[in-house]
C-alpha cells in the first residue's frame, strides 16, 4: 500500500518530514544548544533545559531521526551534536520553497483580505 506522502515529489517529502522534527520549541532549543556547544552529552541538556532526561532523549531521537543531529553512545553517555551539513541543506530547501511561494503572493499582502 502506497502512503500518502509517496504522492508527492521526494524533495517536499524530505523537507515536510526535517520541518516536521523542528515543530517543537524543545527540538529548536535543542538545535541552538548543540550549536553553541559543539557537543553535548545527554545529561548536560537536560541541565540546560525544563525538561526530564527522558523527554529530552525522546527529542534527540526525532532529530537525529531527521538527520539534523548526530550522536553516539559511549557507554552510559550519549554525545550529540547538530549536523552541519544536514541544518544548511534544510535551510537551503526551505529557501528554494519559501521564496517562489513568497514571490507568487501580490505585492504588500498582509492577508487581511483572506477569507
Amino acid at each position: 500500500m502506497q502512503a500518502k506522502t509517496d504522492l508527492f515529489p521526494p524533495d517536499l517529502a524530505r523537507l515536510a518530514a526535517a520541518a516536521k522534527a523542528l515543530g517543537h520549541p524543545a527540538r529548536l532549543a535543542i538545535l541552538q544548544t548543540l550549536a553553541a556547544r559543539g557537543t553535548c552529552v545527554c545529561g548536560e541538556l537536560v541541565s540546560e533545559l525544563p525538561l526530564a532526561q527522558a523527554t529530552v532523549s525522546q527529542h534527540l531521537k526525532a532529530l537525529k531521526a531527521a538527520g539534523l543531529v548526530r550522536g553516539e553512545v559511549d557507554g552510559p553517555r550519549s554525545c550529540y551534536c547538530v549536523d552541519a551539513d544536514a541544518l544548511r541543506t534544510l535551510a537551503d530547501g526551505l529557501g528554494a520553497f519559501l521564496d517562489p511561494v513568497l514571490a507568487a503572493l501580490p505585492p504588500d499582502d498582509d492577508g487581511a483580505d483572506c477569507c
